[in-house]
């Protein structure tokens, strides 16, 4: 709590939402009622702003449109009619099905569904592991995202944060690598616009000219999916013109040798057939990145969601050690600097629970799970913090398995969204002014407390609460299911951890945020966290592709064998393109990309008025030489379609993506979009090459005109 004054209060707060930003928050309160929300100016990466999503979060708090009690659906699945109960029935309900799925069928019938909907340590992604892992259901696998990079990162680096953001201000040469910026980590803005005062440049690369891209020095349009060949040719150039820094990579790598070799096969002009980027460009990048040091990259999640997306970034992440950028403060590169931070995620997961052999089901291929065969088959789903209808692949095949009256569908929700309409059972969620949270960062190196502000609206309650009288109603005896909040809160971090070193909660409710302890150069002379010690051009840990971070699956450490990883990054061609798939092209000879919106986070704020009405209605962007040769004009409507499903948008002409790519923005919502369906029908649900990320990007499609 920051002041008090008469029945005004300040309550010290953090966004919860899906951003690497995790803005640390000031909520006013009056008389019991949140009036006003802010970012707090002394947070020294967010410093006092919040984002155009969450700067009118009370609208969202106060929305006529929340779900604030528990319900039952009345009509048919997916008509969104249903009726009040009370908690006790809805908590008798959910565990009588429950018990009767388990008696028939086993408890691997029964399948949790959850993600970033809240990025919280209390009421997050892994708030229902705990109960799932006991009762036995079947393991639910998250990689929606960042499981790709984050291999890729390990086999490379280890888990290090990496360059702190806080010191960008002083590189010299900035490179944002499938990365939107000004849209998606907004609050990084500030320092890279410091560095450019002082003479930074700041480079682009992406096959879009977003709002970031029209802002840079340089912008390279690069085809979708080949980062990784990009990467290579750079390294081409950077090794034959001896630019690299000899004494580093002589000292903290390790397979520079065999590296060579590898690159040896990319040069510039195989590299621009590829790429579409001309072998001038790659050079002159190339030039331009080894001598002018701090040099930093920048990497998006975007960059992993393609066919060969994780060794594509092994090939970034080798650039830094090669040209000696980790030797100085704002030099190398940042990926997601959650490393660093003591998360007890075993607290979380309790993996004990776990019975040997149980069943893992990943959640990008949510559809396939429940329209086709399996054994035990899915009879109930448990949806939290997460939209799957519009946010996983195949959308038809969700919406099909979704509408099976076989099906027992509970949903925690704050909204009626287009998965809540399938529900049997809807419960309601706070938000995060109602509720108290720990909040890590994928995006800075700050651990931020959340102070419940007010009370809970209507009957809603947090989620670590509901899986507490879940697990009394089940007969569950172990204690980590009777832990309060704030017990729980004292459990999720190591204290003792030397990166929390000063730290306490004492502090965190006094400050609200505090930086965690680490090396702000972290690898000026090595000392990576990999089993040499250095940097790893040749990975050890190149063992299994289906390698999988921690805190996206159940705490289950028996992986499914994957396929042989290369331990030297190299390009793989997308599965759906024009050039690397002639067959397809012949009926879909367009690659769609599915963008982050400015005005989204995902889904969430996709159905508030203000936010709906900014973002405008959902377009797909086709570049005029595509839409002149099928006769669409500006604002026609048109289908996006392939094999899989179609969505029909307004289009919007313009050359702001290049030509052969159309560009859709993820996040609208099934029912409140043309022909009820959304950017999703279309999507692939085939995973990358690492980590089992999905490829969301490596999908081929026809526009046509809707007459």
């Amino acid at each position: 709590m920051v002041s008090t004054v008469g029945e005004k209060t300040v309550v010290l707060g953090a966004c919860p939402h899906d951003c690497p930003d995790t803005c640390a928050m000031l909520i006013t309160v009056e008389n019991g009622q949140a009036t006003s929300v802010s970012g707090n100016p002394d947070h020294p990466f967010t410093r006092g702003t919040l984002c155009g999503k969450v700067s009118d979060y009370l609208d969202r708090v106060y929305s006529p449109d929340r779900v604030l009690y528990p319900m039952r659906r009345v009509g048919p699945k997916g008509s969104g009619q249903f009726e009040r109960i009370s908690w006790d029935a809805a908590l008798d309900e959910i565990t009588s099905r429950f018990q009767e799925i388990i008696a028939e069928y086993g408890a691997e019938a029964i399948l949790p569904c959850s993600y970033l909907g809240h990025e919280g340590l209390l009421n997050g992604l892994t708030v229902g592991d705990a109960f799932f892992n006991r009762l036995g259901a079947s393991i639910s696998e998250r990689t929606f995202c960042i499981s790709g990079t984050s291999t890729a990162w390990l086999m490379t680096y280890g888990a290090t944060h990496g360059t702190d953001p806080d010191t960008f201000s002083h590189s010299k040469y900035i490179i944002l690598w499938g990365c939107n910026v000004l849209s998606t980590n907004v609050h990084l803005w500030p320092f890279i616009k410091e560095a450019r005062q002082n003479g930074a440049k700041l480079v682009v690369i992406d096959p879009v000219r977003t709002k970031t891209a029209t802002q840079a020095d340089w912008h390279i349009p690069i085809r979708p999916g080949t980062d990784g060949a990009f990467a290579l040719g750079l390294m081409h150039v950077i090794i034959n013109e001896n630019l690299i820094d000899a004494d580093y990579v002589e000292n903290y790598t390790v397979g520079f040798a065999e590296l060579k070799e590898r690159v040896s096969e990319f040069p510039p002009e195989r590299v621009a057939e590829i790429t579409g980027i001309p072998a001038g460009d790659i050079v002159t990048l190339a030039r331009e990145y080894a001598t002018t040091q701090p040099s930093v990259i920048r990497l998006g999640v975007a960059l992993e969601k393609q066919a060969g997306g994780g060794q594509g970034i092994r090939a970034i992440c080798c650039l830094p050690a090669l040209v000696g950028a980790w030797r100085h403060l704002g030099g190398g590169m940042l990926q997601a600097p959650m490393w660093p931070f003591p998360i007890r995620w075993e607290v979380v997961h309790r993996p004990e629970f776990i019975k040997a052999g149980t069943r893992v089901v990943n959640q990008w291929q949510i559809g396939q799970t429940l329209t086709g065969e399996m054994n035990p088959p899915i009879k109930a789903l448990f949806v939290y913090n997460c939209n799957p209808v519009t946010q996983a692949a195949e959308q038809d095949k969700i919406v099909a398995g979704l509408s099976r009256e076989d099906l027992f569908t509970v949903v925690s929700e704050q909204f009626m969204t287009d998965t809540a309409d399938y529900a049997d059972i809807l419960l309601p969620a706070t938000t995060q002014v109602e509720n108290l949270d720990l909040m890590f960062s994928w995006g800075h190196t700050y651990v931020t407390l959340n102070m419940p502000a007010i009370a809970p609206l209507g009957e809603a309650i947090p989620n670590i609460e509901l899986f507490r009288r879940l697990a009394t109603r089940m007969g569950f005896e172990e204690e980590c299911f009777k832990l309060s909040d704030e017990q729980m809160a004292m459990e999720v971090l190591d204290w003792s951890a030397p990166a929390l070193d000063g730290i306490d909660m004492d502090l965190l409710k006094t400050k609200g945020f505090a930086k965690l302890k680490i090396d702000l150069v972290p690898h000026a002379a090595g000392n990576f966290p990999t089993p040499s010690g250095k940097c790893e051009f040749l990975s050890s840990m190149a063992v299994d592709s289906n390698y999988v971070l921690p805190a996206f699956r159940q705490g289950c450490e028996e992986f499914q064998p994957g396929m042989p990883v290369d331990p030297l990054p190299t390009y793989t061609p997308q599965r759906e393109s024009p050039i690397s798939n002639p067959t397809l092209k012949e009926r879909y000879p367009l690659s769609l990309l599915s963008a982050k919106p400015h005005q989204f986070i995902n889904s969430c704020f996709a159905n508030l008025p203000k936010h709906r009405k900014l973002q405008r209605e959902p377009r797909v962007i086709v570049h005029p030489s595509d839409a002149a040769a099928r006769g669409i004009v500006e604002g026609q409507l048109v289908k996006v379609f392939n094999d899989r499903g179609a969505f029909q948008v307004p289009a919007h002409v313009s050359d702001i993506t290049r030509p052969g790519v159309v560009v859709a923005p993820l996040g609208y919502w099934r029912k409140l979009s043309h022909a009820a369906n959304t950017v999703n029908a279309a999507t692939s649900s085939a995973f990358a090459d690492l980590g089992r990320v999905a490829a969301v990007g490596d999908s081929l499609v026809e526009v046509v005109s809707v007459n």
